[in-house]
């Protein structure tokens, strides 16, 4: 992988730590960004060593979302003829894709949001399995207030996370969602003075999540996932077939022996993927 201009990338204690760096640009979002977090996430997915990505970021805001400019210079939205418009579909497309490798990812991801979380970056954080946040934080669909519809991902999850109404009225409006609000809709799990707590806090449930059978908490996320988009029963089934699939009793007499003589579990690392293309 070349080296991140957008991110900066380290792991530690099978916790990889993905930090927003362009903090003079309000680490917005443009073709680079899009290349390197879809390189780095690509490259966790197949290593399989992380157990679990924390995202944070650097400056005033957390992100402001897509560089306008982007539109006006590396990507033209061409809307004066149908293949043009039509081009667009493969290029959001593509753009939808580098968020859901945060939600197909082998890890939880969890992210640490202070400021700003606007436009884009909404559509980003929607895709991690667990948020934090600063007091100051807020959300905003910023798409609205531009003339244009939200769409890399912020109106197809955002319904799953609170309630519909509330989605309706940020999405509608453009208004800032502020921590507290997003705490008691469930929107965050948690809000915190600082951002040295909030970052603490997050990489605190990151090491217990590390600590736990990689391939248990890899199953459990593509149980929960599924669950979310199916029935109960369809669900269900789907249980069956995925326990079968990652049972270890290794794995279960390790996690009780280490919980009673309370030290740290033991535990087969995630195998390294490889493409058929790459053999």
């Amino acid at each position: 992988m070349t080296a991140l201009t957008c991110f900066s990338l380290s792991q530690d204690q099978h916790i990889a730590h993905l930090v927003l760096n362009q903090p003079e640009a309000l680490n917005t979002m443009h073709p680079t960004f899009w290349r390197e977090l879809d390189e780095v996430l690509t490259r966790l997915h197949k290593e399989g060593t992380a157990r679990v990505l924390v995202i944070s970021s650097t400056g005033k805001h957390f992100s402001a979302g897509m560089a306008l400019e982007t539109f006006g210079g590396a990507i033209t939205m061409d809307d004066q003829s149908p293949e043009g418009r039509a081009a667009m579909f493969d290029m959001l497309g593509d753009m939808q894709a580098t968020f859901t490798k945060l939600e197909t990812l082998r890890m939880p991801v969890i992210a640490a949001i202070h400021g700003g979380c606007i436009g884009g970056a909404v559509d980003m954080v929607t895709a991690c399995c667990l948020r934090y946040a600063t007091a100051d934080a807020f959300f905003c669909i910023q798409e609205i207030n531009i003339g244009m519809v939200a769409d890399v991902g912020t109106l197809q999850r955002l319904p799953k996370l609170i309630p519909l109404a509330v989605v309706k009225e940020l999405a509608y409006t453009g208004r800032r969602l502020p921590a507290a609000k997003a705490l008691a809709y469930g929107l965050v799990n948690d809000v915190f003075d600082t951002r040295e707590a909030m970052l603490a806090a997050a990489l605190q449930c990151a090491a217990e999540i590390a600590s736990k059978p990689p391939v248990a908490i890899w199953g459990t996320k593509q149980a929960v996932h599924y669950a979310r988009d199916h029935s109960v029963d369809e669900s269900l089934k789907q249980m069956g077939w995925l326990q079968g699939a990652v049972w270890s009793n290794a794995h279960v007499r390790e996690a009780v022996s280490a919980m009673k003589e309370k030290r740290q579990g033991s535990f087969t690392p995630l195998t390294a993927l490889h493409s058929f293309r790459e053999l």
